[in-house]
């Protein structure tokens, strides 16, 4: 008699549900997609329904078919994940999801949690944003309360002349969900907590990691990153309270600013999280496996570090010669299988080596390899410290 396979639903069919389908395989554990677009790249390793999230008898065969339903990115409205939750287990909840969709809420989540946030101020007009902007002050950038992610829906205001370009370039969004102000923090790193919290309570995160972006697009990570030690146990303590006063099942990332010897919270994402693509070789058990066995009720895997890690982001197009990456030791290579365009994810490298001083010489290779070295740059002082320390 066949066994049959558990089976995950993804909402979402991107590079994130595709490393989720790989990563449940071992496990014994078959994915399905849905999303609306016929390329979606995880359909190219699991089942794919090409359907809107509007479209409820295609979702109601989906619901059917699967064990439990979990997203690849926080815009699939809650509505939807609300819905399939009286037919199937949803993780996380739609109520987690919910207030990830907005800035406004997820700020006063921070807040409740004791976690400090840059000052801000929701926007519906442009007498508010005049308001704001006089009481914030500049710099200041002014974002789109939902649906906002990698610098999209965002203008960074220098100036109070900045005012009136804010306002031509963002201001029609201000219906009906609003925007929201925030102060520009000068901060010294931005750094990213990843946890995982099972059905049964249990939580674990991974070694506290540290981001460079680009044009508001993760351009590295590198972990584990060199903090103070009493300051990464407050990041792991405000993740572990954000989890438990969500009632959260799988994985999250918590996105910190390190200013001034304090830590504020910038965003969560609750999904698996483009800064924990290192967790695949850098750890014992990934993100993306720890995600799966979360949604599933089955024990946690150890986040522990294998190897000091950094993680090259692809953006637009794979760099070419992919072969003179391959031939350097120490280098994973992740196509997600995507059609090349500007700002778009489409692969990235991880290295993970044995000590920080190795792991600083290749990623100079590598960059050197495949003409990165501006995007090398920026990490550079850090991976340089983590290889003094013997990190």
């Amino acid at each position: 008699m066949s066994r049959r396979l558990p089976v995950i639903g993804i909402l979402g069919g991107g590079q994130l549900a595709r490393m989720l389908a790989l990563a449940a395989a071992p496990l014994g554990v078959r994915c399905s997609v849905v999303d609306g677009s016929a390329d979606a790249c995880a359909g190219q390793l699991a089942p794919l329904r090409v359907a809107d999230w509007r479209d409820l008898a295609s979702l109601e065969q989906f619901a059917a078919a699967v064990d439990v339903v979990t997203f690849d990115f926080e815009n699939v409205p809650a509505a939807t994940a609300e819905w399939l939750r009286q037919r199937v287990p949803v993780y996380p909840s739609p109520e987690a999801l919910a207030v990830a969709q907005d800035r406004i809420s997820e700020k006063m989540l921070f807040c409740s949690i004791g976690l400090d946030t840059p000052d801000f101020a929701a926007v519906s007009t442009r007498a508010e944003l005049d308001a704001a902007v006089a009481r914030i002050g500049a710099p200041a950038i002014l974002k789109t309360r939902r649906l906002g992610y990698d610098g999209k829906g965002q203008f960074r205001l220098r100036g109070a002349a900045d005012v009136d370009a804010a306002w031509q370039a963002l201001g029609a969004q201000a219906t009906p969900h609003g925007l929201v102000l925030e102060a520009f923090v000068p901060f010294t790193r931005e750094l990213s907590v990843l946890a995982v919290r099972g059905r049964d309570g249990e939580f674990r995160t991974w070694p506290l990691t540290q981001n460079w972006h680009h044009q508001g697009i993760l351009a590295l990570s590198h972990a584990p990153a060199e903090v103070a030690p009493e300051l990464a146990a407050l990041a792991v303590q405000t993740a572990r309270a954000l989890a438990e006063k969500l009632d959260y099942v799988g994985v999250f990332a918590l996105e910190l600013f390190e200013h001034q010897g304090r830590l504020l919270g910038n965003e969560m994402a609750p999904r698996v999280h483009n800064s924990g693509h290192w967790t695949i070789e850098g750890a014992v058990a990934s993100q993306f496996e720890n995600h799966v066995r979360a949604v599933l009720g089955l024990p946690l895997g150890a986040t522990t570090l294998r190897a000091p890690s950094l993680m090259f982001n692809w953006i637009g197009a794979l760099p070419e010669p992919v072969a003179a990456a391959l031939s350097l030791d120490d280098v994973h290579w992740h196509d997600y299988g995507k059609e090349a365009w500007a700002d778009r994810k489409v692969g990235h490298a991880t290295l993970a080596c044995a000590d920080g001083e190795r792991l600083l010489a290749r990623a100079q290779s590598l960059a050197q390899a495949l003409g990165r070295e501006t995007q090398l740059a920026p990490a550079l002082p850090a991976l340089r410290a983590s290889a003094v320390s013997g990190g």
